[in-house]
């Protein structure tokens, strides 16, 4: 039950790889509680970066996911409900046909968000939790299937940039050998490098005092670097880890065959295939901005040591934005 000051709500988050959702009551001071939490991998943008489409068995995995939600969602009793959508369906010549799928699974139009509307939601989410034990200038990395998204600021954001760069991107461009070699690995690198110096001349990364990563390619690198038997929720929000942890982890998790992923107890099935190239993305991100700030410490020396992972991210943003 709600009482008159908050508000239950069903936040819907359909990236590249999976859909999630959030049923929380939101009360009048932004506070969040959790009522029902759950994801599914359906790996939505399978081909959209080769095909510009949305694939049929793609559309029916996300449709099927969306039908269960709607359950969860009158189960719940959430009276406010937002879909949002983003990567894999900005990039689709076929999105009419999914909004359709959406629309007569659970009532809603889904709303496809720019990339600068989808930062500032990662921003929203991640920063609700992490302001009050660390410092800002924030910079919010929100590591998705299709696209990466890089939002600094303090109690708002100031500079962000959407990147087409993302775990189920860079797979299908580049890394196609299982573990990949040398030759795809460099390549994908100098994707990435490429697209961060793009995102450099929007948002000044020397300006990072607390990086924070987000979404389902960093918690599982923080996962690995924390040696978790399974995956453990409590433990990876808020964890804050050496970079130079970080990177070893990345570098581990994307030289590992697929079969030696899934052997990692904290390991979704549905994200063991794709989760080397997220790796490789963070540990990028990462080394930039560590490199970044180190210029612009100048003589004072300020340095970026560690890195914070927050389990509160687009989800929460979209949540709070029900209010």
């Amino acid at each position: 039950m709600t009482s008159s000051s908050t508000t239950r709500v069903a936040a819907i988050d359909c990236g590249t790889n999976s859909i999630r959702l959030l049923v929380a009551d939101v009360a009048a001071d932004g506070t969040l509680t959790e009522v029902d939490r759950r994801q599914e991998i359906v790996r939505l943008g399978q081909g959209v970066d080769r095909t510009g489409e949305l694939a049929p068995e793609a559309l029916a995995r996300t449709l099927a996911a969306s039908r269960e939600y709607a359950r969860v969602i009158a189960e719940t009793g959430a009276e406010r409900v937002r879909f949002v959508a983003t990567s894999a369906t900005r990039d689709a010549r076929n999105r009419d046909v999914f909004a359709a799928g959406v629309r007569a699974a659970l009532g809603v139009d889904p709303y496809v968000a720019s990339g600068d509307e989808e930062a500032a939601l990662s921003f929203r989410g991640a920063t609700v939790g992490v302001a009050a034990t660390h410092p800002g200038p924030f910079l919010v990395v929100d590591i998705g299937g299709g696209s990466t998204e890089l939002v600094l600021g303090d109690g708002s954001p100031r500079a962000g940039l959407s990147l087409d760069v993302g775990s189920v991107r860079m797979t299908e461009r580049h890394l196609h050998s299982d573990p990949p070699t040398d030759d795809e690995v460099a390549a994908a690198r100098a994707d990435v490098r490429a697209a961060l110096d793009r995102a450099a001349q929007t948002v000044p990364f020397g300006e990072t005092v607390t990086l924070v990563g987000l979404a389902g390619s960093v918690t599982s690198v923080t996962a690995h670097a924390l040696r978790l038997p399974s995956y453990q929720r409590e433990r990876v929000h808020g964890a804050t880890l050496g970079v130079e942890e970080v990177l070893a982890a990345c570098d581990d998790l994307l030289h590992r065959s697929r079969e030696r992923r899934l052997g990692l107890g904290f390991m979704h099935p549905g994200r063991a295939d794709v989760i080397g190239a997220g790796a490789l993305v963070w540990s990028e991100v990462v080394a930039r901005v560590r490199d970044e700030v180190a210029v612009a410490g100048g003589p004072t020396g300020r340095a970026l040591t560690q890195v914070v992972t927050s389990e509160s991210d687009i989800l929460d943003g979209i949540a709070l934005s029900l209010r």
